[in-house]
């Protein structure tokens, strides 16, 4: 954020603008004489206007109140919020003064004088402006200086994070290019078991059609005696495997 932009600022160029603006009405009713359609019209428009100015002013406070929870989150130190909360202070008892003199209607007794006097805590001429400008500009400065040191911060973590997800990327990687090779290995295995299959697949069906040509040309007596001879060679062996 730019020191032009500070929410603070730019709220309080709107209140004082507020305020000069306020204070040309009230001069203006003060000229106005008692018990005329104009003055009562200008009585309420300035007690709108310090009902408006106070509610916003009031805002303002809430906010310091929680930039005040953190300073360093939001740039700020408490010089700084001190200087807030006096101008917050100043422009809340001026309203009130202008508050009190209209609802008092004493429009030409001293206490008009007296809210003169506390207007001007607020400058709006040309050369307060620029002594208000000036200050902005230092206070600024610092903002500057803490948004800089905040923005180093952040990319300097932004860095870290990303050469942390390189290195998870690298070693990702190399798992990958692992599995990859394993996957490999295991295709030209099932590769030569397929093979190895097929070749065995030939040769008993070449066995098959072999025995099925010596049962063809043996006939029903040589089939017979195929598997009388075959029942005999199983009890020999049973015999042979259990009972020796």
């Amino acid at each position: 954020m730019t020191p032009p932009q500070d929410p603070f600022y730019i709220v309080k160029e709107e209140i004082q603008d507020s305020i000069d603006k306020l204070r040309a009405t009230f001069h203006q009713w003060e000229q106005t004489p008692l018990d005329t359609g104009e003055h009562v019209h200008l009585t309420k428009d300035v007690l709108a206007s310090c009902e408006s100015i106070e509610w916003q002013v009031d805002e303002m406070d809430k906010a310091i109140a929680v930039a005040a929870r953190d300073p360093a989150w939001y740039g700020l130190d408490e010089l700084e919020l001190e200087r807030r909360r006096k101008w917050t202070s100043t422009a809340h008892n001026q309203v009130a003064t202008v508050r009190r003199a209209v609802e008092a209607g004493k429009g030409k007794s001293s206490s008009i004088n007296g809210m003169h006097q506390e207007l001007m805590r607020l400058p709006s001429d040309h050369a307060s402006q620029a002594g208000r400008s000036n200050h902005f500009i230092a206070d600024n400065d610092d903002f500057i200086s803490s948004e800089s040191d905040r923005q180093l911060l952040l990319i300097k973590q932004q860095d870290e994070e990303l050469d942390e997800l390189s290195d998870s990327i690298q070693r990702i990687g190399g798992v990958g290019l692992t599995i990859h090779e394993e996957l490999v290995g295991q295709e030209r295995i099932l590769d030569e078991l397929s093979m190895e299959m097929e070749t065995t697949s030939n040769r008993l069906d070449f066995v098959q059609k072999k025995v099925a040509m010596v049962m063809k040309k043996a006939g029903a007596k040589g089939q017979l005696m195929m598997i009388a001879f075959l029942i005999v060679l199983f009890i020999i062996l049973f015999v042979l495997v259990f009972f020796t």
